[in-house]
Order: structure tokens, then C-alpha cells, then sequence
């Protein structure tokens, strides 16, 4: 994301992100040259850096610390970097976002510990926040995200699993940390309790949108944008919320399940089982859902005071549900 773009995404703290970017950069600055080399890899893209921005953003609802406040939004952006980096070795990933993962071009061992690295790296800097309760936190981000991300990879290929399942585990996997970034930024800035949880359901709501989002999007998003071809997460044997809906509905004998239950030719019979999917109303479902979650966000920002971070949350909710990336 270009800086125009976060700019206009991010309205009074865009600014103040590249005070979050500078400090990532001085994780690559380490001795060890083959460490280095693996971190410059895994830091050289620059995502859309949500998170951060979700941190300064609740921040600016008290005393706006950015001393306290930049090492916790750096540190959760090191964090869902790091466990990219760990998916991608346990999915034995090739690519993500049309670039090759650390994996593809470091060993798994090495791959897996610069993960560790880090991870570390990252507890480090949450503790230069001075706050125990927001190490806390963070402590149990990281315990719910490696949960969910466990539960994903032992459901693979379970047409067992219901809604509700999926529901939960995505609030481990990536809810948990959006949650984390705005609660986590309440505190620090000494908000009141009612200003925390406002804005702790704001984050926690709208990652749940995000992740449902990002689940319609590998049915039906464009390669050229995703930077990988739809349908990965199926593949994988991760059932998500649009081939839930589509399984719900289904005869019992349809593509998907023919899919799920097949142990070889998946490949081959993926396009099917996708296009299944997409002529249902699963798609649909889903996005209700999404927005859903979204009401819910925006009813937690109903108390707060009116102010341009509080615009800027609004306009977030709908750049969440019309990304197409």
C-alpha cells in the first residue's frame, strides 16, 4: 500500500505509521548476516499495516503516547508476520501475495526459526510498552491465534464441523489480534473502561469480518489482485464459511462434498466444487454475515465521541467489506 493510499485509509495517524515502519526496519538490523538475509525477505513487502493503524487509531480516544504506542502496533505487525511465515512452512506454501514465501527460498528449518525470531522479537517490544496488562494481552493473542491455526489444520477435509465451529476458530485465528490492536491501544492511552471495551468489540468485530472476507474472496477473487488462484484454502481441506453455507443447503451427494471425501484427482475436481459454491447463495449468506459483524463494530463506536479517528473507523468498516484483496 502505497503512502497516498494509507493516507486516505488512515486519515490522522497515516503520519504516524512511518514511525511504525522504521521501527520494523530495525529488525532487520541484526549481526548475523543469513538472519539478515531471511528477515530483509519476510519484511520487504509492505502490507496494508490494518493492525498498526487500529492501535494509533484507538489511541487517539486518550493520552495519544506514541512512545508507547508504536512499539505495540509494530509488535503486532511483526506478530501476524511471523505466523505467515509459520503457516506458509506448514502448508508447505509456495507463494503468497504472488512472491515466494521464506520457505520456498530458505529451508523449513531456517524458516521456522526465524519465525521464532520474530515471535521474540516481538515480545520484546510490547514490553517496552511499560504495561503488564497489554503483555498480557498479547500473550493471549498469541496463544488464541496458534489455537485457531491448530484447529484449522486438524479439521482439514472434516465436513463434520458446523458454523458455529468456524465461527470460533476464526475468533482465535484473526479476530483475537484485531481485538488486541484496539484494546491494547485503549489502555495505553489510559481510556476509560467503557472506551476500552468499545473500542476491544470494535477491533474484535471487525476482524471477524475481515477473515469472512478474505474466506469469499478465495472463491471469488480476482488472481491478478490476490496474487494467488482461488479456490487455495479448499484445497488445503479448510471448509470456510461460503462451502459451509453451500454443504448446509446441499443434497448430500454435490461437488464439494465429492471434493472433501476424494483422496486424489483434487486438483482436477476443484474448479467444479468452486463453481458449485459460486452459483449457490453461500456467497451471498456470507457476506450478510460479514455485515453482520460489521453492525457490531460500528454499534461498540455508537458511544465514543465524535472526532476524525472515530470517521476514520467508520470508513474502515466499509474499506473491510469492499477490498477485493
Amino acid at each position: 500500500m502505497t503512502q497516498a493510499q494509507q493516507s486516505a485509509l488512515y486519515g490522522p495517524v497515516a503520519e504516524d505509521l512511518i514511525l511504525v515502519e522504521d521501527l520494523l526496519e530495525s529488525v532487520k538490523r541484526v549481526e548475523l548476516a543469513p538472519l539478515r538475509l531471511m528477515l530483509e525477505h519476510a519484511l520487504e513487502p509492505r502490507g496494508k499495516r490494518l493492525r498498526p493503524a487500529l492501535v494509533l487509531l484507538a489511541g487517539t480516544f486518550g493520552d495519544y503516547n506514541l512512545n508507547r504506542l508504536v512499539p505495540l502496533g509494530t509488535a503486532i505487525e511483526l506478530l501476524h508476520t511471523a505466523s505467515l511465515v509459520h503457516d506458509d512452512v506448514v502448508d508447505g506454501a509456495e507463494s503468497r501475495r504472488g512472491r515466494p514465501t521464506a520457505n520456498s527460498v530458505f529451508d523449513n528449518a531456517l524458516t521456522v526459526l526465524l519465525g521464532d525470531f520474530m515471535f521474540a522479537t516481538a515480545a520484546e517490544m510490547v514490553t517496552r510498552t511499560g504495561s503488564l496488562p497489554v503483555t498480557r494481552l498479547f500473550a493471549l493473542a498469541l496463544m488464541k491465534m496458534t489455537t485457531g491455526e491448530l484447529d484449522q489444520d486438524a479439521a482439514a477435509f472434516d465436513v463434520g464441523r458446523d458454523i458455529q465451529h468456524y465461527l470460533w476458530r476464526i475468533g482465535g485465528k484473526t479476530a483475537a489480534l484485531f481485538g488486541h490492536s484496539t484494546q491494547g491501544g485503549a489502555l495505553l492511552a489510559e481510556c476509560t473502561d467503557s472506551q476500552v471495551e468499545a473500542l476491544r468489540s470494535y477491533g474484535y468485530n471487525i476482524g471477524m469480518a475481515f477473515q469472512i472476507v478474505d474466506d469469499i474472496l478465495d472463491f471469488t477473487g480476482d488472481e491478478g489482485e490476490m496474487g494467488k488462484p482461488a479456490g487455495g484454502d479448499l484445497l488445503e481441506g479448510t471448509i470456510t464459511l461460503p462451502a459451509l453455507f453451500y454443504l448446509e443447503s446441499a443434497p448430500q451427494r454435490n461437488p464439494v462434498r465429492q471434493f472433501l471425501s476424494s483422496d486424489q484427482q483434487r486438483a482436477e475436481m476443484l474448479p467444479e466444487a468452486l463453481s458449485a459454491v459460486v452459483q449457490s447463495d453461500a456467497i451471498q449468506r456470507s457476506q450478510a454475515m460479514a455485515q453482520e459483524f460489521i453492525d457490531r463494530a460500528l454499534e461498540g463506536l455508537s458511544g465514543l465521541e465524535e472526532s476524525p479517528a472515530h470517521r476514520t473507523l467508520k470508513e474502515l468498516s466499509g474499506y473491510v467489506l469492499s477490498r477485493r484483496s
